[in-house]
Order: structure tokens, then sequence, then C-alpha cells
């Protein structure tokens, strides 16, 4: 069975700048640079795939730490893309890093080792979306804590 989902976007003037929002009913400004001929009030569309990334594999990640019993305080991701020169300048390369706060040891960064393959491989929509067209790397660390 399909899954439609919906988003509205509104322009707040004749500049680049958007409110947009989705079944959720939640509001997100996106916006470029003041140079791009934006306001910066916003993310931009290409910071909003990152974030969407790091977002879907981290609620994944989460939910599969929480089901294993992994004690955890947090979990801090970082992703880093690189874009290539020439338009579509689409991303050729995403890096993601997952710290988890943690004082299970070798266990828990075993534990987060599987549960960021898990979301990578099969649940992460967005991550099964681009990983076509874009390589995608990941590794994993704990932090005491």
């Amino acid at each position: 069975m399909s899954d439609t989902i919906r988003v509205e976007l509104h322009s707040l003037n004749t500049d680049l700048t958007f409110a947009a929002k989705g079944d959720s009913g939640h509001w997100l400004m996106i916006d470029s640079k003041a140079e791009n001929g934006g306001n910066a009030a916003g993310s931009n569309p290409s910071e909003l795939l990152l974030q969407a990334l790091g977002a879907c594999t981290g609620m994944d990640t989460l939910s599969i730490l929480k089901k294993k019993r992994t004690p955890f305080s947090h979990l801090d991701i970082f992703v880093a893309g690189i874009k290539r020169e020439e338009h579509p300048r689409i991303y050729t390369e995403i890096r993601l890093r997952f710290v988890l706060h943690s004082a299970g040891g070798e266990k828990a960064l075993a534990d987060l080792r599987r549960a960021v393959d898990l979301s990578y491989d099969k649940y992460c929509t967005v991550a099964n979306m681009l990983k076509s067209g874009t390589k995608i790397t990941y590794d994993t660390e704990i932090v005491d804590g």
C-alpha cells in the first residue's frame, strides 16, 4: 500500500524565502543566502537534505538501541556532504558520524554499529533514496557518558 505525504510551500515575498508545512502541521523556514537572492532566514534545501538523512538514520538508530536496551544518554550525528562543481550541484559523497554517549563499552559500540547498519541497509527511506546516486559512508563512536 502506498503512502502519500503532502507538503505545501508559500513564498513570503519576491525573494527566495519560503514557509513550508507538511502533513504534521509544523512550519519550517527555507531560504538561501543573501548573495543568492535570499534572506538567510532558514536552512537551504541542500542543508535540509542532509538534516533529513541524519534525522532519518538517527531515529532508526535510537529506536533500535532502545529495543536492544543499550544504555545511553544521547546520540550526536554529524553529517558532511560534498557537492560537485558543475550544475546540477548534486552531492557526490555524504559522510555521517554517529557518536553515542554511553557507558556501555564495546557492547554498546557493537549495538550502535548494528543499529546504523540496519537503518542504512533497510529502514531509512532517505538513505535508500540517495544511495543509488551518492556515495554514503558512516562511522560510529562511543563517548563515555
